[in-house]
């Protein structure tokens, strides 16, 4: 699909567990999408196994949760964390949603991720990213 990418170490993530349905794929570059909010998780094994991720930050200011004992354990996170969601890109750009439900995190010092589940949560597996009155806006660029 993107023919070879150059993939520094320092982008590459383990993920002990695997991600959900994906258990067995342990290493995940994170490679950002340039000019856009969006980054790839990429397998670093399977070519064709990839997931496109942003900042829920950056669409919804507000977004938090608190990570439990067990994950930041398993995550080895003392103090500096990136947090992401995975993305669903609908036929319909403007019908584009984001996984809040359950967010990619990643401690950038141990280079570990981990798909974490947030139990008792409002928060949706399918947020739209782009409400009505922000769909003329040019945030999405060429997406």
């Amino acid at each position: 699909m993107w023919g070879e990418v150059e993939v520094q170490e320092k982008d590459v993530y383990q993920f002990p567990k695997g991600l959900p349905g994906f258990e067995e794929e342990t290493e995940f570059a994170l490679i950002p999408w340039e000019d856009t909010p969006f980054s790839y998780l990429q397998s670093v094994r399977e070519k064709d196994l990839s997931f496109l991720l942003v900042s829920p930050f950056t669409f919804v200011p507000n977004y938090s949760f608190e990570l439990s004992e067990v994950d930041k354990e398993e995550l080895e996170i003392v103090e500096q964390v990136s947090v992401y969601s995975m993305v669903t890109i609908h036929s319909q750009t403007n019908k584009s949603t984001m996984n809040l439900l359950a967010p990619v995190v990643l401690n950038p010092e141990q280079r570990l991720g981990k798909q974490v589940v947030l139990h008792q949560s409002l928060y949706e597996t399918r947020h739209l990213i782009w409400t009505e009155d922000e769909e003329d806006k040019s945030v999405k660029g060429g997406v």
